[in-house]
């Protein structure tokens, strides 16, 4: 869920928990926790465990290098219900340190079952250095609460055949052209992280488009690096399957494949709790809350909904109907609810996802897409 510059680099992610009021700016320095560090088999990525004992925070420290961050506990994914948390982390190259981030409880993205509790993530680019508060909720400090910090590592090295699968013609009514996409070798994915074997749905009658929450102004060159650090914690932090997201669309336009299960077919994904059935999630990385989607951006997303939608026959500008498996989505299990095909996270759940200003774009991205089934 910001690469150029330390301000545009911290993430602006959308929150549902409020700042911490009152708290102090700064913490005594104190030994560190016993760290636990869980290694990659693939480019030397990894994730940094730190336990908070008290499960109220963690004082200023420094740590192994990282990208990205979050918290987790274990039990049910609710037990920080009521809380707040935030953090701040150190520039790597810069040495200093960030103003204080609010996490947002991780419970709109994700399963419809989750193992235990985790935070969204945080993006924070190079790091090497955390500092964390917590403020529990009327249940108390969830049981074993954690931060994790992630260095995704570099890529694995990839054949110009297996990086990218090209554009591909249309076949039938409703059909698209497939976009190219960049496979998962193409972004490094380390395959021995996620379970084996993959979750197939129905035919995909929906799109839910989404945000990352990470830095808006990147090089599309480091859109790799944030997957594989997304990756990497929807597996290790949050006990995920695999990613969540179904694709992702980096700000040039490139389609990354996300879940495994192969790009043509309706691989279960973790994305719109409550509708993950019979739905693709297709993420766009950035924060789009007040920035503007570029253009690439919106072409991107609006060729692979037009495709994938158009492989079941789907018109792009239609509706699609989908029950709720979840009460604690927008609308109470066993609700039927109509949707736009190709509508935003927040239609289904109570989130600020995919950000105002790219949900604004939506109609246009439908019009876009519909234009593609048709041309």
């Amino acid at each position: 869920m910001r690469l150029t510059n330390q301000a545009a680099r911290l993430s602006t992610r959308a929150v549902s928990l409020p700042l911490l009021a009152g708290c102090t700016a700064a913490l005594l320095l104190q030994p560190a926790p016993a760290a636990t560090a869980v290694p990659l088999a693939t480019g030397g990525g990894r994730t940094v465990s730190l336990r908070l004992p008290d499960g109220h925070g963690l004082a200023p420290r420094t740590t192994p290098p990282f990208d990205l961050l979050g918290l987790s506990w274990d039990g049910s994914p609710d037990a920080l219900a009521g809380g707040t948390a935030r953090v701040r982390t150190r520039d790597a190259a810069t040495g200093r340190w960030s103003d204080w981030h609010t996490l947002e409880a991780d419970t709109d993205d994700g399963p419809d079952h989750a193992p235990h509790g985790a935070s969204a993530p945080l993006w924070t680019g190079r790091s090497d250095g955390v500092a964390v508060e917590v403020r529990p909720g009327p249940a108390g400090p969830p049981p074993g609460l954690r931060v994790e910090l992630v260095d995704p590592g570099s890529a694995a090295p990839a054949t110009a055949a297996t990086r990218t699968m090209p554009a591909a013609p249309a076949e039938g009514d409703h059909r698209a052209p497939r976009p190219a996409i960049v496979t998962r070798a193409g972004w490094g994915a380390d395959e021995s992280l996620r379970d084996p074997g993959s979750e197939y749905t129905g035919p995909v009658r929906e799109v839910f488009v989404h945000h990352t929450a990470t830095a808006t102004e990147y090089a599309c060159a480091d859109a790799p690096r944030v997957i594989r650090s997304i990756y990497q914690y929807h597996v290790r932090t949050s006990g995920w399957r695999d990613i969540g997201y179904n694709f992702l669309v980096d700000r040039c336009g490139t389609v990354y494949e996300g879940r495994a299960g192969g790009v043509g077919r309706p691989v279960h994904g973790a994305h719109t709790l409550g509708f993950n059935t019979d739905s693709t999630g297709v993420a766009a990385i950035g924060t789009y809350v007040d920035a503007a989607p570029p253009q690439p951006l919106l072409d991107g997303l609006a060729a692979i909904a037009a495709w994938k939608l158009g492989l079941a026959d789907r018109p792009a500008d239609g509706r699609t109907r989908l029950t709720s498996a979840s009460d604690a989505s927008r609308y109470p299990k066993g609700t039927v609810v109509d949707f736009d095909a190709v509508s935003g996270h927040r239609d289904a759940f109570r989130t600020e996802c995919p950000g105002s200003a790219l949900h604004a774009r939506l109609p246009d991205l439908r019009a876009a897409a519909a234009r593609l089934q048709t041309s």
